[in-house]
């Protein structure tokens, strides 16, 4: 989730999805569950709950699979027990990659990983030991539509408590604190704004420029094999891609 504009890596990354929309529907589902199952499957007294289910939606969730997941959640008592986890490794060239996932197994997502990155000229390293070179924060991404003023854009999300706020070529980006995402996400949704993303994330201080054609070839393996994986829910990186592979 980097590179020099963040809506273009969104549009890349949904045209992509729009391949493996049942395996991104599982992962969120996973996620759905497992908020349930911590604070409720009733999204009003549950704010990270809610939190997934706009992340659902701004990646086209149909609301009837959505309230499936929530019922599964709800209803299975015996149900795979999903840990949360976070990795840190290096990437070819020493691109620092973040991988956060939901797995029932902790052995089977390690020894994945270590594959992953020792296969594609990485490593996995120790907790820590790349988390410092990213910022943890709300990320929410609104298309530029017709009729649309920046400025009132800027006022609304600055007045919901942002941190900052930026205009990029078809999207405003939204930034927050964590403890803050919920409180900002849902004032702008009273607005009746729609998001393209929304979502707490890993956002790289600095980016890494690759010019060997083989670590370009290995690290987009490397996140390609990393977003395939049924555990993996999200990926970040200070790869600082390519512009012209961002676009559609």
């Amino acid at each position: 989730m980097s590179g020099h504009s963040k809506w273009a890596t969104i549009k890349r990354k949904k045209g992509a999805i729009d391949a493996k929309r049942g395996k991104l529907f599982t992962k969120i589902g996973r996620e759905l569950m497992v908020a349930a199952k911590e604070g409720g499957a009733d999204p009003s007294v549950n704010s990270k709950l809610r939190d997934v289910i706009a992340k659902a939606k701004a990646n086209n969730m149909p609301n009837d699979t959505i309230q499936r997941s929530l019922k599964k959640a709800a209803g299975e008592g015996n149900a795979n027990e999903y840990v949360e986890m976070t990795y840190e490794g290096y990437g070819p060239a020493g691109v620092a990659v973040m991988v956060e996932t939901l797995s029932d197994n902790k052995n089977r997502i390690a020894g994945d990983l270590r594959h992953y990155f020792d296969k594609y000229g990485g490593n996995l390293g120790q907790t820590g030991c790349v988390g410092f070179m990213f910022d943890h924060k709300g990320v929410i991404l609104i298309e530029k539509k017709d009729g649309m003023d920046e400025d009132e854009v800027m006022m609304d999300a600055l007045d919901a408590g942002a941190e900052d706020f930026a205009s990029e070529d078809g999207a405003f980006e939204i930034t927050t604190a964590p403890d803050t995402f919920s409180a900002v996400r849902e004032a702008l949704e009273g607005k009746g704004y729609e998001f393209a993303q929304a979502e707490i994330e890993y956002v790289p201080k600095t980016l890494t420029v690759l010019t060997n054609e083989d670590d370009i070839k290995n690290m987009e393996k490397l996140i390609d094999m990393l977003d395939d994986n049924d555990d993996v829910q999200n990926v970040y990186h200070t790869w600082d891609m390519p512009e012209e592979d961002e676009e559609e």
